[in-house]
């Protein structure tokens, strides 16, 4: 029997859809809201306006790339939370619709189990257990994965994302938004010269917010003594705050590695586009005898596309919900 599923994913500033069939991506299609660049980050507002506009036809181009119809379709899932709230309720109000007028069933995914999942979109796959290192611009964790609904947080951030630091930091920097890719692109073209601290946060939690109040210092002292310093060393301070926050990010999934005894290492989320943080996996893999999985550039960023794997074994398990059922700005795993 084949499964088909029209997934949608809106919990932040992409409108995505995705077909999935048994398990497999069909489609997967995005479109990404420019409007924010000017400033500097995600507006709720704008975001859920946006969204409005761009999920009619985001669905209707992934099912016609997927050729599937809508009678077709066996279920419809979609991103309940974790996200904005009113970006979410656009994609849940429009799944709640879509099954209502077919008559088929309607499954909620969570946004940090779908990112998790993403790698089972993939050929190569991870088998379990495994640990998953979520890095994303409001998430920041290790969970360890026992089956596909069967995951528990073991380590966690105790104040700001990984990504958020990136973003943060990238503004004391003069870059643009958002800034992660753009500290990625610099440090290919720097050195790591300038020591950031590493922050001592016992067992595998995570803490960026002393780490970002380092390099504001740090820069201030600096610019009091050359106001052209951030000009001339660009390229080096991205290449220094890279390394320090990969470097933060990696020693810990190695202890949860060692503490485990689990060789299976994943990382998932729009961090792990990073390709500091994907080198040096790599590189912590070879040393430790891991098999490290990496996700294509494409199933890094919030798409439909993890959100239909992830409905796909929550359909295998019978696992629906009602048209009662409403978005979740704040999401326990």
């Amino acid at each position: 029997m084949a499964i088909t599923i029209l997934a949608i994913e809106s919990s932040c500033d992409d409108t995505s859809a995705a077909v999935v069939r048994n398990g497999l991506v069909l489609s997967n299609i995005m479109a990404s809201q420019e409007v924010h660049r000017k400033y500097g980050g995600v507006v709720p507002e704008l975001a859920s306006r946006a969204h409005q506009m761009h999920i009619v036809p985001v669905v209707d181009a992934a099912l016609r790339a997927a050729g599937v119809s809508k009678a077709q379709l066996d279920a419809i899932a979609f991103t309940r939370g974790p996200g904005l709230i009113g970006s979410l309720m656009v994609g849940t109000s429009f799944a709640k619709a879509f099954a209502l007028g077919l008559g088929i069933p309607l499954i909620d995914v969570h946004h940090l189990h779908a990112h998790v999942l993403a790698h089972f979109a993939e050929e190569v796959q991870p088998s379990f257990p495994f640990l998953c290192l979520i890095v994303s611009g409001g998430h920041t964790q290790i969970m360890l994965v026992r089956d596909y609904l069967d995951m528990e947080i073991i380590g966690q951030t105790l104040d700001d994302a990984a990504g958020e630091a990136f973003d943060k930091t990238g503004k004391m920097l003069g870059l643009g938004y958002p800034a992660g890719p753009l500290i990625d692109r610099h440090a290919r073209e720097g050195t790591p010269r300038f020591n950031f601290p590493e922050p001592a946060i016992a067992d595998l939690d995570f803490s960026f917010s002393g780490l970002k109040t380092a390099i504001l210092y740090f820069l201030r002292k600096q610019l009091q003594q050359d106001a052209t310093f951030l000009e001339n060393n660009l390229n080096d301070l991205c290449a220094s705050v890279q390394e320090r926050i990969v470097s933060i990010l990696v020693h810990k999934i190695a202890l949860a590695a060692d503490r485990y005894q689990i060789k299976q290492i994943a990382i998932a989320g729009g961090v792990a586009a990073n390709s500091g943080l994907r080198d040096a996996i790599v590189r912590e893999g070879a040393r430790h005898g891991w098999s490290t999985f990496i996700p294509r550039m494409e199933y890094c960023t919030d798409n439909a596309a993890m959100i239909g794997i992830t409905a796909h074994y929550k359909f295998l398990r019978g696992e629906f919900v009602g048209q009662d059922v409403a978005p979740v700005a704040r999401w326990a795993m």
